[in-house]
């Protein structure tokens, strides 16, 4: 009777120590190369707790406390692997493990290494660009590497992919879009980009052939994710060019993450390299924290948040720039009077929810709300002479000024003020399922434009600004007469709209009688945008084949359409007018691409090449000088862009990698009502009317120029990364990066594009980086300063390497004979940086 009494009541103290007698163990699950493994199974051998990683190879796991427990790992795709312990009531177990693969493949699964390669997108490891050389500063400079990529400008974080402008590029940072200022004409002015390298966790990156989850441009796309750090941590950089420190770290109990950085950048030191002398006051600075917190094991909150000022101001003093060639060597001399200051100011804030309601379904709900300021304002007075040198050898003045072709003056005036506010709110969701899974999204966007203009250049070489003709009898005698300015606009501009944006696909995997692996994804976008009413619908979609053979091949094939609907970028013509009634520019993609992995001199290897083709229709034609794009703000062009691109990447150095990457492309428009006349006087010779001898013309004839160049037609491009180390001491290490691009077209200043036949020299630049790692490849100490530290670098970049005179654009002078010349802008030239990264 007594143990009949008590036995509900141990029954109960029984149940109870099985509820609360708990531990947690929580971590990632990883492949050999530390990479997530989604869709693996954590569980507690012979009991009913298990646990599924998601993305990012993540699991959290609840086990009996205060007994010897043994946990299973298994994956389709990777061999099973286990190890036992014992935790103590509430302990918080952080343990990550890593899975070796197996032969064993099955269609069921999401794979991470094929996932890599069954799609457009490339991944970059962000350790590979942590010792990189980096003139600007820029996290862009890695992403400048990859295949499909040209940049001919060190200073700018702004890039071109396969033919594209700069507006052509889209760039995620955690699923939210950035965007690039408006008002920069030159990459000293740019500044610090968005993406903060300290912060950066995950890098992927396609030059074409995307899925629909990605928005609506027509070239490229950079998705980035930041870090949800595990422990504390941090690192200090400084060099010549300015500093960067960021600090990491987890709260209350792990469930807060954060992470911020904060930048300081002058260009100072590199902008002093350039052929105009003058007092560089670069200032560029910002800060950048992003913060979870899991509300439950379900709901995570985040917030990432930035400020930035980037503010250039510039005396010019003197320019001295040699050109022309041995026949006729010619040298600028300009004297300058006047200021510049630019000044960008950016706010930027946005809210994460994530809801997991279980291990298959994920729901985000982001809002975000950006903000700009941007003024630029100059007076330049530039007074400039051309002198022809003295080019005998034998002459003791061989190289000196032998006798004076022209002399002239220019004033460039501008007031601008612009900005720009951007409110967006986005649903997005995600389903695994056996055999692939489905995305989906939807998003509302309002954009604010305010921007006044008012911008003119004087010149008073012949062609340019002259006074108008007398007046003819019978005019008001005391009317003044005018002067015609060169690139004079004025304007003021008010634009007010928003968009609705969509977008689902579905993605299957599965494997044939013959085990050859297939995989195939389709989606569409649309977008609506109120401003024009103009909807647009893009499907898209991606199939890859891997088939079973003894060496590592798969093949894929992408294709779709991209529309771009306009910013208020391509809104705005020459003048400073609005064209609300464009439309969105449209470009249709086919990419076939393969790869293959292989193994030499025993090491890995991977080599991908793709070949595409885009037609293009509804362009809206510009021009580009420096990093500034002026559009024709109307849809007035077709175009169509071919090529292939080529990289072999691993290990030619065992243990890092490095790699290298050729292009070809070719990209022409043809825009509409470009025709013009040739004339021709009485003895048959071609003429310009009032600028050639016997220029009364007799006989013209109309040309159609039909397909010509595009501003971004560059038909080959290389680019390498190499590292290597001393194989005696792996402490000192070297990196080199290299970029070969052949000439762009550019013409003549004038709105008539298809003057523009002539091509700037190649683009040829090498940058070295030697480092040191003072303290962190040996044993750490366990006392005294240095062991809070967990790596102490010391560098030494070596900026353009080979000292050539890369030329970004032309300033266009006149002499007396009214002969034109086109004088090369050159970029920097050999400099010298020292740094010192301190981590812990």
């Amino acid at each position: 009777m007594q143990i009949k009494r008590f036995l509900p009541l141990l029954v109960f103290f029984l149940f109870c120590e099985a509820v609360y007698s708990q531990a947690k163990i929580e971590g990632k699950i990883l492949d050999k190369e530390s990479k997530p493994i989604e869709a693996a199974t954590v569980s507690v051998k012979g009991k009913a707790q298990g646990s599924i990683t998601d993305r990012k190879g993540r699991y959290v796991l609840e086990v009996p406390a205060e007994e010897e427990i043994e946990i299973v790992i298994t994956h389709i795709s990777f061999q099973p692997q286990s190890f036992k312990l014992t935790l103590k009531e509430g302990e918080i177990l952080e343990k990550d493990v890593q899975l070796l693969p197996t032969d064993v493949n099955i269609p069921e699964v999401e794979i991470q290494e094929e996932k890599d390669r069954d799609n457009t997108m490339e991944t970059l490891d962000p350790k590979d660009i942590k010792q990189m050389p980096n003139p600007s500063g820029n996290f862009e400079t890695a992403i400048k590497t990859l295949p499909g990529v040209v940049s001919n400008n060190e200073l700018s974080s702004q890039y071109n992919v396969r033919g594209g402008s700069f507006d052509e590029n889209l760039v995620y940072v955690n699923d939210i879009q950035i965007y690039r200022p408006f008002l920069i004409r030159s990459g000293n002015q740019e500044g610090l980009s968005f993406i903060n390298p300290d912060l950066v966790e995950n890098i992927e990156f396609s030059a074409g052939g995307f899925s629909s989850r990605y928005g609506d441009k027509m070239s490229s796309v950079l998705a980035v994710k930041y870090k949800e750090p595990k422990e504390f941590g941090g690192s200090v950089n400084a060099s010549l060019l300015g500093a960067s420190m960021h600090l990491e770290g987890t709260g209350l109990d792990k469930r807060l993450t954060h992470i911020t950085g904060v930048r300081y950048r002058t260009n100072q030191y590199i902008l002093s390299s350039l052929d105009t002398d003058g007092d560089y006051q670069p200032v560029f600075a910002d800060i950048q924290t992003y913060l979870t917190y899991d509300l439950s094991e379900k709901w995570q909150i985040g917030f990432l948040g930035n400020y930035a000022r980037n503010k250039y101001e510039f005396i010019p003093e003197t320019r001295e720039t040699d050109f022309g060639t041995i026949q006729q060597a010619l040298r600028l001399t300009i004297y300058f009077e006047g200021q510049e200051v630019t000044d960008y100011e950016t706010y930027f804030g946005s809210i994460i929810n994530t809801y997991k309601p279980n291990d298959r379904l994920s729901l985000k709900l982001i809002t975000s709300a950006y903000r700009s300021y941007e003024t630029e304002t100059f007076d330049i007075l530039g007074q400039y002479f051309i002198d022809e040198l003295e080019r005998d050898l034998s002459s003791s003045n061989f190289g000196d000024v032998a006798f004076n072709r022209g002399v002239g003056s220019y004033l460039n005036h501008a007031r601008n003020y612009f900005q720009a506010s951007v409110f967006n709110a986005q649903l997005r969701g995600k389903l695994l399922m056996d055999n692939g899974n489905y995305e989906w999204g939807a998003s509302f966007q309002h954009e604010e434009i305010e921007d006044e203009l008012s911008e003119w250049d004087l010149i008073d070489s012949a062609g340019y600004s002259v006074p108008q003709p007398p007046q003819t009898p019978g005019q008001d005698p005391v009317r003044p007469i005018e002067l015609t300015l060169f690139n004079a606009a004025k304007a003021s501009n008010s634009v007010s709209s928003s968009r609705v944006m969509g977008y689902a696909q579905r993605s299957f995997r599965w494997l044939d009688e013959g085990e050859n692996r297939y995989t195939f994804t389709a989606g569409v976008r649309a977008n609506y945008w109120n401003l024009n009413e103009e909807t647009v619908v893009s499907p898209r979609a991606n199939i890859s084949y891997e088939p079973n053979w003894k060496r590592d091949w798969l093949f894929r094939f992408s294709t779709g359409f991209y529309y771009q609907p306009a910013f208020y970028r391509e809104m705005r013509d020459f003048n400073g007018n609005l064209n609300t009634n464009i439309n969105a520019q449209r470009s249709i993609h086919y990419v076939l691409g393969a790869d293959y992995n292989f193994t030499a001199w025993g090491r890995p290897f991977k080599f991908v090449g793709e070949a595409y083709y885009k037609d293009m229709d509804n362009i809206i034609p510009y021009e580009l000088d420096n990093v500034r794009i002026r559009y024709y703000a109307e849809n007035s062009a077709k175009a169509y862009a071919v090529g292939a691109d080529f990289k072999v990447n691993g290990e030619f150095v065992k243990g890092v990698d490095s790699w290298i990457n050729i292009g070809f492309l070719k990209i022409e428009e043809d825009i509409d009502n470009d025709a013009y006349f040739d004339y021709y006087n009485s003895d048959g010779e071609k003429i310009v009317p009032g600028f050639t001898y016997n220029s009364t013309p007799v006989d013209s004839t109309l040309r159609e120029p039909g397909y010509i160049p595009r501003p971004t037609d560059q038909r080959v491009n290389i680019s390498l990364f190499f590292q290597d180390y001393l194989p005696k001491n792996p402490s000192y290490k070297m990196n080199i990066t290299l970029h070969y691009g052949s000439g762009m077209p550019f013409g003549p200043p004038s709105n008539e594009r298809y003057k523009d036949t002539l091509r700037i020299p190649d683009y040829i630049r090498v940058d070295l980086g030697l480092s040191k790692q003072l303290y962190g490849y040996k044993e750490k100490k366990t006392s005294g300063p240095l062991q809070h530290f967990e790596a102490i670098w010391l560098g030494v970049d070596v900026f353009n390497l080979l000292q050539r005179n890369n030329t970004l654009s032309y300033l266009w002078v006149t002499d007396v004979t009214n002969r034109q010349y086109a004088v090369p802008n050159y970029l920097t030239s050999r400099q010298i940086n020292v740094r010192l990264l301190l981590e812990f």
